[in-house]
């Protein structure tokens, strides 16, 4: 090899090593609080002989910001030996439940779009994130989760809307939502 192809390998290749490497270096910062989700429960879905199967699995997470509401969602994870090692890059493919389990109090401000959680999805750069918005007019908190990459998004998502109301008896009070918006 030359040392101009060699230069010119570098100027084409060097961008996404450093990104590469940026991100092993610095990882992307977690969501605001957001634990780790619980595992509910995995099905499998390809059958393979010797490695793991393909399968999906669905986790609950409560929102770390806005008490009394938890998600559900539903991710593909890939089996195989890859899968097995946490270099197959996994499907954007995700279903998304929210719904409010108790009486919900907002714990600060937020703003449209905040992340609520986030997760990766491939070795480098792929994520999947859910984030919460309000619908001010109808007092109603809305979640949507999507997977996104560094080169190229995706447009597959899911939306799920959790209307605030009183919790039981004892609850008279309901918080506005758009009261807590920066």
């Amino acid at each position: 090899m030359t040392r101009k192809s060699l230069s010119r390998c570098d100027t084409r290749w060097g961008p996404l090593m450093l990104l590469a490497l940026a991100s092993i270096l610095w990882p992307e910062p977690p969501a605001l609080a957001a634990e780790e989700p619980d595992l509910i429960f995995r099905r499998s879905t390809v059958f393979k002989w010797v490695s793991p199967n393909d399968k999906l699995a669905t986790y609950g997470v409560d929102d770390p910001e806005v008490e009394g509401v938890a998600c559900h969602f539903t991710v593909p994870e890939k089996g195989g030996f890859k899968g097995w090692l946490g270099l197959a890059e996994q499907v954007s493919d995700i279903s998304l439940a929210c719904r409010q389990i108790g009486p919900i109090h907002f714990k600060g401000k937020m703003e449209q779009g905040d992340d609520m959680f986030r997760k990766r999805r491939s070795l480098f750069f792929k994520k999947m994130q859910i984030v919460r918005g309000c619908d001010a007019k109808r007092n109603v908190l809305v979640y949507m989760v999507y997977s996104d990459k560094l080169i190229e998004g995706s447009p597959k998502n899911s939306t799920s809307s959790v209307p605030i109301m009183p919790w039981g008896a004892g609850d008279t009070t309901v918080q506005k939502c758009g009261e807590f918006i920066q």
